[in-house]
């Protein structure tokens, strides 16, 4: 059995408005990435396999139609972005070629960003509500 980190992040849920439009997205990214689809039952959840005690679940759950009518807010209170670790920049040029390819939109192209930290290189896009998603490669920070 793998050591449970203790405060690591063990599950993150999302509502989304167009819960199909937001598969397509999640699905290319998360299983490009070595999740596992493993619940497809009115909402969709995504396990890091391989990883227990240290990985995460990602899922999706249609919005509340009464809440539906706005993007999604990056700097209103709540969520700004969320972001997953590159194995390699490779890794990160791997993922944008494939964003492109599906036509997800892509904020902000693979670029080495010194500001956040020395050797921080990550793709910036997102999701059909607007949702702010990054891909990093980021050694020796975090």
């Amino acid at each position: 059995m793998a050591e449970i980190i203790r405060g690591a992040v063990h599950h993150v849920d999302l509502n989304v408005t167009d819960l199909e439009a937001s598969r397509r997205v999640y699905g290319l990214v998360l299983e490009f990435l070595g999740y596992t689809l493993v619940t497809t039952d009115g909402r969709y959840e995504w396990d890091l396999r391989g990883q227990e005690g240290r990985g995460a679940s990602i899922g999706l759950r249609p919005c509340d139609p009464a809440q539906v009518g706005h993007r999604h807010r990056r700097y209103a209170p709540g969520l700004h972005h969320l972001a997953w670790r590159a194995e390699s920049r490779a890794d990160v040029d791997r993922l944008h070629a494939l964003l492109v390819e599906h036509k997800v939109p892509v904020l902000d192209p693979p670029a080495h960003y010194p500001d956040y930290s020395g050797d921080y290189y990550a793709v910036f896009f997102e999701d059909p509500d607007g949702m702010k998603l990054e891909v990093v490669h980021a050694p020796g920070w975090i």
